[in-house]
């Protein structure tokens, strides 16, 4: 039994082998190999359009690769991957018509990992009224919400996808904290996102893509000690921005 808890620890909860993805004649992503470890915080950095949206969608599930081998945690993506993997889209798809306590209802029946109390505390620290209809809260809050819903899992991986570019600056921070304090230790995050400066002290690697190639797969000590450079600026002189 020990063997087996080592064997699964020492898995990678993310195992990419020339991974490529096409649209018809567009190439989203093209021959992408990369393996991350348990425990992690990783920044999945890109211009728009580089294809990070397509790798997190191709991770969870949503997508099927056009060539190549994907994995979590040593299982093919699928309906077993899906049971570990707590995804949190760009865009907001929470019905208007329920209430903040129905979706979190839904989500305690629909997921066996689904932390109700952990839920409920959240929405308490950021004074989120449960009884509150979604058509009535503002957009950043619709997307607190979701963040929520995900972040109550108790999940081995976490896709993010642009987690706060639709909150106030004053927000940012506590969601942030509320991240890092309400994932599994020997789970690991995936954050998308372009407000790099605002995560840089949170994160542990980061992955870079441009135009749907991988161009760094790196620590974020690694960066600062070999580049003498934050990861914000590795990532505006790499993409010139």
């Amino acid at each position: 039994m020990e063997n087996i808890e080592e064997k699964s620890f020492s898995t990678p909860v993310l195992s990419c082998k020339n991974l490529s993805k096409s649209y018809g004649k567009k190439t989203a992503l093209t021959n992408i190999s990369l393996e991350v470890g348990r425990g992690k915080i990783v920044g999945l950095l890109g211009p728009n359009g580089s294809g990070k949206t397509t790798l997190i969608k191709l991770i969870s599930g949503l997508l099927c690769p056009t060539d190549g081998e994907l994995a979590v945690s040593g299982k093919p993506i699928g309906v077993e991957t899906k049971k570990v993997v707590s995804y949190l889209p760009e865009r907001t798809y929470i019905p208007d018509w329920m209430k903040v306590r129905d979706i979190i209802d839904m989500f305690q029946d629909f997921y066996a990992d689904f932390k109700f109390e952990r839920a409920i505390k959240m929405l308490e620290n950021l004074k989120i009224n449960p009884e509150d209809k979604i058509k009535t809260l503002s957009k950043g809050t619709k997307e607190k919400v979701q963040l929520i819903l995900v972040m109550s899992r108790d999940a081995e991986l976490y896709l993010l996808d642009e987690p706060i570019a639709g909150v106030d600056p004053a927000a940012r921070d506590y969601i942030l904290r509320t991240i890092i304090s309400n994932y599994n230790e020997n789970a690991t995050i995936i954050i998308s996102t372009h407000l790099i400066a605002d995560v840089e002290t949170v994160l542990d690697e980061v992955i870079m893509i441009q135009e749907g190639n991988l161009k760094i797969h790196s620590t974020v000590d690694d960066i600062r000690e070999k580049n003498g450079k934050s990861v914000d600026e590795l990532f505006r002189e790499v993409f010139r921005c």
